[in-house]
């Protein structure tokens, strides 16, 4: 048979299609184990033999030293971490992640109600009226009944007609009675999910109330104020007028001001002092004297107006690290004349600190130079209660003028965006959300065709002799076949979130907590739309614009797409659970990205700065986790009713309950959240929860039209507009409490249990739970903190290097600057941490 004969007969395999990937429960259960037990025995073993990595942030982090110290027994952690309580989350992790603990908390709970409700009453019904898949046998024994059309498999697929195919059937058909009981549960799951995230949502409002109310930062007491005119761009200007609405007094005012200049030269000088670390670097591994007296650059001007000091740095910089060498200095090349087209080698490390020196020159006369002042403003209230009611009052009566909202904390402001003109922000908002929709539409398009590559049938077009060799072996054969279009797939929808993070960070948001609530967003949305919605409502990527076009047509179609495809798809999903619980959440308590990158950074890191950045702890990044965590919430609840629901609530429960524990441990003791959102990211959560229901409302309607019970399903399209209603609802009535404070529960400064009106706040607190009187981490992060530019004030950063080298590489001594402030903006290239991470580490080295 000729190669081209071969290429026309064979098919295509679809790695977007979840129906070729639908495995053996027991299968998947057996990987997934194999899996998930390497990976949890591998963080066991390594736990307490790399601490800087698994204990990071107990190790660095003040506010952790309530926590209770781990053992370093094999098991004797987990008992530890259990008993750590939420009191003691929120003291030591702050109000964002005892809010993304609390979502795992919430859902365990209420999966775990609604599992015991479905194996005590529709597991039942399901077997006796419909069908109860188990682990060893979870397809449907009917899709080759003479009836198929009756549970929604093929008749849909065909496009026949329903009745046409029952006509002259004498098979009997079940009657569609035992739907009703779909109805009322229904109803009974979507109250059942209210009333769980209402019952949150009410706690998470009573603890951020007392939280917020109680501490008293310089962020509490902030506004931010935008769209100034130019008669009032002036901090003077500003001053007056607030204290003319008689909110209160105005203790400071900065005014944003066009810094890009400064801000430039920060990142210029920053990149030139690494150069200059690394030429040191270099120099002292070649040398085989071991000392060398009087570092360059450390005693770097920090005071302009201390002459001394200036001399002195001239003095280090021109003279005192000339020392006898066997070998020669390090050299740089430098290219001169016209364009450019010369070249000569001259000494680095006096290039370097000449390049350096003129530099710190030109940064402290910019830092006295008056720069154009924005429409942007951080006023800084005398007191709470003047602030909050600053942000919930109508300023002006100008639209888009003069408008008060709440203040990012200082070291979460994206300083370079505060002087972008509101046009440029708006314009970079709107051009990545929509290149984000379209990326996320048409996403499995172009990564379907990339894996097509790897088809068996694309090879033989290209490469007979391998197609010919992969057909000999149905190993390698299945491997290629199946396992690596799959993988290229996974590999690049695993991208997809890094790639959102950093197109979120080009909208031009003023801080970091913005940036990651957006990222939630962005990241639930290509979530949601492609492993749900692409394969249940338009089967795989290929049906997508043709299941679209007769939607149009017909808007039922769709509505019994998603029915159908949502009970045909219950094994794919469970073992899409089963995966996600048991076999990838250990890998995220292994930490296999850092793991995996540490050698590499390790062979790459030259200067003791870059050994820092290697022990810095890892940022936790909630844009990661929380969509997933969110989608697979949506899945349980879809599933609760279905024959397979059973299986997916079960799983569902170990998905969050492997969750909660991995996340805790992250969020106190390993990976640093330094975001400040204060438990904003809660009504997301609940808006996507109501989302989910809508969904689940759709698609029990759906199936329950299929089974011909057409009063029932009637029936259930009531609760959609009511779900919808309902999310206006809790828009109006608990997100502004979950955005401000209530006047009333600001304490007073001499009783945490006394508020402003002199009354005893009377708030029902959850069990355990006491009004907080100590400091808060909040309080710990913006002790000393201003609302100023960091390029403003920032002591210029000094000169790291070793003064012994050890023939292995491994730096035994390290000239030390006095302890530097951490960088106060989150996005700035500055921060490269406290230098006592590294004083720490050479410490354990000697």
């Amino acid at each position: 048979m000729s190669a081209h004969t071969m290429a026309e007969k064979c098919t295509p395999y679809d790695p977007t299609d979840p129906n070729n990937n639908q495995q053996q429960v027991l299968v998947q259960l057996v990987l997934s184990l194999a899996l998930g037990a390497s990976a949890f025995l591998g963080f066991c073993v390594l736990r307490p033999r790399w601490k800087t990595l698994y204990a990071a942030r107990k190790q660095q982090s003040d506010p952790t030293n309530s926590l209770p110290k781990l053992p370093d027994t094999f098991f004797g952690w987990m008992p530890v971490l259990y008993r750590v309580t939420e009191q003691q989350v929120l003291a030591s992790a702050g109000l964002d992640a005892y809010v993304f603990l609390a979502f795992f908390k919430m859902s365990i709970k209420l999966f775990t109600v609604m599992f015991l409700i479905t194996c005590a009453i529709l597991a039942p019904i399901n077997k006796h009226f419909d069908w109860l898949p188990t682990p060893r046998n979870p397809e449907d024994p009917r899709h080759n009944t003479s009836i198929p059309g009756l549970y929604g498999y093929d008749i849909w697929r065909n496009d026949a007609d329903f009745m046409a195919v029952m006509e002259g059937e004498k098979t009997k058909i079940p009657e569609p009675g035992y739907l009703y009981s779909y109805l009322v549960f229904t109803y009974f799951f979507t109250g059942l999910a209210i009333w769980f995230m209402i019952r949150e949502t009410r706690r998470i409002i009573q603890v951020r109330q007392d939280y917020l109310g109680s501490q008293s930062t310089i962020t509490d007491r902030t506004i931010k104020l935008s769209g100034i005119p130019l008669e009032l761009r002036s901090e003077e200007k500003i001053k007056e007028f607030l204290e003319k609405l008689e909110i209160g007094k105005v203790e400071s005012v900065t005014l944003c001001r066009d810094w890009k200049y400064l801000d430039n030269l920060l990142e210029k000088r920053a990149a030139m002092l690494r150069r200059l670390e690394e030429a040191w670097t270099v120099h002292l591994g070649r040398s085989k004297t071991r000392q060398i007296e009087g570092l360059s650059h450390s005693n770097l001007v920090t005071d302009p107006e201390d002459p001394e000091q200036g001399e002195q740095e001239h003095h280090n910089l021109l003279g005192d690290h000339i020392t006898p060498y066997e070998k020669p200095r390090p050299t740089t090349r430098i290219w001169y004349g016209v364009l450019h087209l010369q070249s000569k080698k001259v000494d680095a490390i006096d290039y370097f600190e000449e390049k350096l020196r003129k530099l710190d020159e030109i940064i402290l006369t910019a830092r006295k130079k008056e720069y154009k002042p924005t429409p942007l403003a951080f006023v800084t209230m005398d007191s709470i209660p003047a602030c909050q009611m600053a942000v919930q009052a109508l300023l002006d009566p100008q639209p888009m003028q003069l408008l008060a909202k709440l203040a990012p904390a200082p070291s979460d402001i994206v300083w370079q965006n505060t002087y972008l003109p509101r046009s440029n922000r708006m314009f970079r908002s709107w051009t990545v959300t929509i290149f984000i929709l379209v990326l996320t539409i048409f996403w499995l398009i172009p990564v379907a065709t990339l894996a097509g590559l790897l088809d068996s049938c694309s090879i033989r077009q290209v490469w007979t002799g391998l197609a010919d060799l992969l057909e000999s072996h149905e190993i390698l054969k299945a491997l290629v076949q199946t396992g690596l279009p799959t993988l290229v797939v996974s590999l690049l929808n695993l991208a997809v979130p890094f790639l959102y993070d950093f197109l979120a960070n080009q909208q031009g948001m003023i801080s970091q907590g913005d940036v990651e609530l957006s990222v939630i967003s962005k990241n639930f949305f290509f979530t949601f739309f492609n492993v749900f919605l692409v394969f249940t409502a338009f089967g795989t990527a290929s049906k997508f614009w043709p299941v679209l076009q007769d939607s149009f047509k017909d808007t039922t179609k769709i509505t019994y797409q998603l029915a159908r495809s949502v009970k045909n798809l219950g094994g794919f999903y469970m073992n899409f659970i089963l995966l996600q619980g048991v076999g990838l959440q250990p890998f995220r308590l292994l930490e296999i990205g850092s793991v995996s990158l540490y050698p590499i950074m390790r062979m790459g890191a030259k200067t003791p700065r870059d050994y820092a950045e290697l022990v810095q702890p890892p940022v936790f990044k909630y844009g990661f986790f929380l969509p997933s965590a969110i989608l697979v919430y949506i899945l349980c609840i879809v599933y609760s009713i279905l024959p397979t629901g059973y299986m997916v609530l079960f799983f569902g429960i170990i998905y969050f309950v492997f969750g909660y524990y991995t996340y805790k441990y992250q969020l106190l003791y390993a990976m640093d959240h330094p975001q400040h959102a204060t438990g904003k990211a809660w009504p997301m959560i609940c808006y996507r929860i109501l989302l989910g229901l809508v969904v689940f409302q759709l698609v029990m309607a759906g199936l329950i039209a299929l089974g011909q019970a057409f009063t029932a399903a009637a029936l259930v399209v009531p609760l959609i507009p009511c779900t919808v209603w309902y999310s206006y609802y809790f828009g109006r009535t608990y997100e502004p409490l979950m955005k401000f404070i209530a006047l009333r529960s600001i304490q007073r400064e001499n009783s945490a249990d006394i508020g402003i009106d002199n009354e005893y706040i009377g708030i029902e607190r959850p069990p355990g739970y006491m009004r907080r009187a100590s400091t808060t981490i909040d309080e710990n992060r913006e002790r000393g903190l201003t609302f100023v530019n960091p390029s403003l004030v920032i002591p210029l950063e000094k000169l790291w290097v070793n003064r012994r080298s050890d023939s292995d590489g491994d730096i035994s001594d390290i000239d030390h600057t006095p302890d530097l402030p951490r960088e106060e903006s989150a996005a700035s290239s500055l921060s490269l941490g406290d230098t006592h991470i590294w004083r720490d580490n050479g410490d354990a080295n000697r």
